[in-house]
Order: structure tokens, then C-alpha cells, then sequence
């Protein structure tokens, strides 16, 4: 039976407050058995918790703070998710942190802080990292250059940048690329950068769901189950099957998510 991961899901948001259960069952359905939902802010953890009470199994919960929810009290909200972390021993990751310059750089330093603090947590609990980088390569390489560890794993979430960035990103052997609809876009350039630098065994699937639709759904609200079209794109990238994309990629995933 095949079957898919989608590693980055926020199905919790209210974009599926009328139709979340339609929502996973569909995921179900088109055979995407796990739904890996990343952690924004302390706000957002007790609508993760229901999710994965509600959908035992199917759903797996993160921890950590987003960065651009990095604000004046981004310590007080680290306390409380430290503290969650001894409470709980079904996270899957420390997700989603990271760097994020595109909008306002208002609290930069503050976002370096969280992220390298977020990091230690990573490497003292032995969980993987599920890192967001927007505008921020440079930085964001430069962190995880002086914390890198053989026992930091994760992945690189959402996966749009040149052949240099991913070389650069693949020097980290414990991590993977997560790739999602932007594969599909017409405009994109990720497909060439994939074929030229990326092999299967690096990459894990994702919808970043509600956001980011792969075509034939662009403009729509993205879904996990729409993770099937990301497959696809990559089982004709790769002059391969959908099988062996989807028996690649869930290895792949289980490699990171070692508790799913």
C-alpha cells in the first residue's frame, strides 16, 4: 500500500474550521497516513494537542516558536514551550523556528536569539529541526554552521532557492529539503535546481497547507491531500515512478520523525 507523509501541515488554523475532519479524511483517502503540524506560537499549541486527540496516529504535534512571531515576550513563550517539552513526550520536532527577514526586521537580533536557543533545545532533547528561512540564507547558514552536530537532524521547510543554497544546505547530512506545490509553478526554477543538485534520498514532501496549492489547485486553499501532486510532479522530474517517490520520501521522513 503506498503511502504519503505531509510533513508540514497547519490543518489547526481556522482556514479548517468547516471542514477539518473532511479535510483528514481526504488526506486518508489519497493515502497520506501522517499529518506533521509545526508549532507557530504558544497560542496555537492547544489546537495542535486537540488535533492529535482527535486524530490519534494521523496527526503529530511540533513545538516552537515561528519567527516572525518572535515579539518582545519571545522569551516568556520559549519558557512556556521549554516547560511543555518536559510535560510531553510525543513531540515530533522543534518546528517551526527559524529566521524570517522578508516582512519587518524589527527584531532581528531577537529572532537569532530564539532560533539558537531553539537549536540547543534540538540538540539536548534529540529532536529535529523543522527551520523556516525567508531572506535569510546567509544568516541562517552561518547559525547552523557553528551549532552543527551529528545529532542535529530536520529539515530545510519549504525549499525554493538556487543550486548554491541547496549544495549549501546538503552539507548538513542530517537533514532533508521540503518541497512543496511551488515545484509545480510554472515560473518556478526550483524543478532544474532539484534535477541539477537534489537527489530523491534528500527530500521530504510537504503542503505547508492552507498556503501555497500545487497546481491544478493554485489560487485554492492548499490540503494535505493535495501532497499527491507534489509526488507526482517529482516521479516525472526524476523519470521515475509515483512509487517510488512515495516509498522514497515517507523513508525519508521517518528518518527525521523518528517518533511517527
Amino acid at each position: 500500500m503506498i503511502e504519503l507523509i505531509d510533513t508540514h501541515t497547519h490543518l489547526f488554523v481556522e482556514e479548517f474550521d468547516e471542514d477539518r475532519d473532511a479535510a483528514v479524511a481526504r488526506a486518508l483517502e489519497a493515502g497520506v497516513g501522517h499529518l506533521c503540524l509545526p508549532c507557530i506560537d504558544i497560542s496555537s499549541v492547544e489546537s495542535i494537542d486537540a488535533m492529535c486527540k482527535r486524530y490519534p496516529g494521523v496527526c503529530h504535534s511540533m513545538i516552537g516558536l515561528h519567527p516572525t512571531d518572535v515579539k518582545d515576550d519571545y522569551k516568556e513563550q520559549l519558557a512556556q514551550m521549554y516547560n511543555l517539552l518536559d510535560c510531553n513526550d510525543d513531540y515530533i520536532a522543534i518546528g517551526e523556528v527559524g529566521l524570517d527577514f522578508y516582512w519587518d526586521r524589527t527584531y532581528e537580533q531577537q529572532q537569532v536569539e530564539a532560533f539558537e536557543k531553539q537549536i540547543e533545545w534540538a540538540i539536548e532533547r534529540r529532536l529535529p529541526l523543522v527551520i523556516h528561512s525567508r531572506n535569510s540564507f546567509d544568516r541562517l547558514y552561518s547559525i547552523m554552521s557553528s551549532h552543527r552536530s551529528d545529532e542535529l537532524t530536520g529539515i530545510f521547510h519549504c525549499f525554493s532557492g538556487n543550486v548554491d543554497e541547496a549544495s549549501a544546505l546538503l552539507e548538513f547530512p542530517g537533514f532533508m529539503l521540503g518541497v512543496g506545490g511551488v515545484l509545480t509553478y510554472k515560473k518556478s526554477t526550483l524543478p532544474q535546481v532539484l534535477a541539477t543538485a537534489v537527489s530523491l534520498e534528500r527530500i521530504v514532501l510537504e503542503t505547508d497547507s492552507p498556503y501555497l496549492a500545487p497546481v491544478p489547485y493554485r489560487g485554492r486553499r492548499n490540503e494535505s491531500s493535495y501532497v499527491v501532486e507534489v509526488a507526482k510532479f517529482l516521479a516525472n522530474l526524476y523519470n521515475t515512478s509515483f512509487e517510488t517517490v512515495a516509498a522514497i520520501t515517507t523513508a525519508n521522513a521517518r528518518k527525521i520523525f523518528t517518533r511517527i
